[in-house]
Order: structure tokens, then sequence, then C-alpha cells
């Protein structure tokens, strides 16, 4: 069986979870979240806990087994917890602000890049002396918070000689040696 499939979700206080033909709704203090799972996996709710199960072990089972135990978990901890990723701007005059929904970046083209964020995503982009901008993102949907921030990074991606770019916060880019270590 699944090690990740197999393990039990533990629904935390003031987390519900409904089922209604095959989509799983979740509600939290944070808010409310709602996926259809396949048709062929079941779940059980019993004192506070979730568990997923298979009908047979063929090989489409087990691959939506683990999967849509991991989709389930990530809905359960978003609306009772969230998620929240940290980007820094690496590089000279460099430059992040967000007014509402609206990130405008400012990364060395010739033109600012605004980027309209989507309701569910809370951005906040915070610029102190001597340090790079860093932009911090908030959403109760792991996945969407996934795509926002690959598309933020697409703007400008960490280049390997100088290490310019948007990356994550802590993430560390291999460096590459220039015409120098030719000799």
């Amino acid at each position: 069986m699944s090690r990740i499939g197999k393990a039990p979700i533990t629904l935390p206080a003031g987390v519900s979870v409904t089922i209604n033909d095959q989509i799983v709704k979740v509600k939290g203090p944070k808010g409310e979240l709602q996926r259809s799972i396949h048709p062929d996996l079941k779940l059980e709710i019993d004192n506070g806990t979730l568990t997923v199960t298979r009908p047979t072990d063929s090989k489409e089972h087990r691959s939506m087994h683990g999967l849509f135990r991991a989709l389930i978990n990530n809905m359960v901890v978003g609306v009772s917890q969230g998620f929240v990723k940290k980007m820094e701007l690496v590089g000279v005059g460099f430059r992040a602000t967000s007014t509402g929904q609206i990130l405008e970046l400012s990364l060395g083209y010739s033109h600012q890049i605004h980027f309209q964020m989507p309701p569910e995503v809370k951005v906040e982009a915070v610029t102190e002396r001597k340090s790079n901008p860093i932009i911090t993102l908030e959403c109760i949907d792991k996945q969407l918070l996934g795509q926002v921030c690959a598309k933020i990074r697409s703007f400008r991606k960490p280049e390997p000689y100088k290490g310019k770019g948007i990356r994550f916060v802590g993430e560390v880019i291999r460096r590459k040696d220039g015409k120098k270590a030719k000799a």
C-alpha cells in the first residue's frame, strides 16, 4: 500500500469536511475549499480523522490513492493554517511594490511589470534599506499559490553567473564560473 495514501488525515478543531457525490468540501477558520476526487476512491471520517481507501491494487488506483490523500491534506492545512511563500528580488535596482491586488515589479527591463493577483492570494512587498526587496504571498490553496509564484519567478529567473533574478527566500542557486575559469 502507498505509505502516503494509508496515512490518516487528522482534522484540527474548527475544520469540517463534507463529502457529496465525489466532491470534497473542507471548511475552516481561514476559508472553504472544494475538489472532486476519483470516483473509485472512498473517504471515511471517524473520530476526527479522515482516511482514503482504494478498492484494488491496480496501477491506476495506487497512483490516485496517495495523490488524492495529499491533495485533501493540503486542503485541510490550507483552511486551518494557510500557506505562505516569500520571494526575494536579487539585483541592482530591482524593486517591488504592492497596491491592493496589483504587484508592480521593476526588474531591469525598459518597462515596469504590473501583475494582477488572483483574489484568493494576499500579496505584500517590503523593501528595507541595504537588503533585497521581499514579496510575501499568502493563500489557502497550495496549488494556486505555487502557480502564482512560478509566474512571478518567470519574469526574471535567477541566472547562474551573477545570481540575479527572483528567487525564494533561502533558495540556493548553483553558480557557474565565467570566462575566467577556462584558463
